[in-house]
């Protein structure tokens, strides 16, 4: 992460500002923005705990299999 702020932040930044502290306020804003995120994904999924019964996982992973093998047909059929 200390790379991107170091190699993307700095085109962000004002003319007349200190740079270090400048480049920590983005970085702090950005962790902050990304929890914020995380606990919104969170606490949107907490409805579908319910969901993690045998039958349910089964059949998403039946689903999930199903739509693996269906790009892997396709890839496997494309002409390229």
């Amino acid at each position: 992460m200390g790379i991107l702020y170091i190699s993307f932040l700095p085109q962000f930044l004002p003319q007349a500002v200190p740079v270090f502290e400048y480049t920590f306020l983005l970085s702090a804003i950005h962790g902050a923005l990304g929890l914020a995120w995380f606990a919104v994904l969170i606490l949107a999924m907490r409805p579908l705990a319910r969901l993690r019964r045998p039958g349910i996982i089964k059949a998403m992973d039946r689903l999930t299999g199903c739509v693996f093998i269906g790009f892997g047909a396709k890839l496997a059929f494309s002409r390229q």
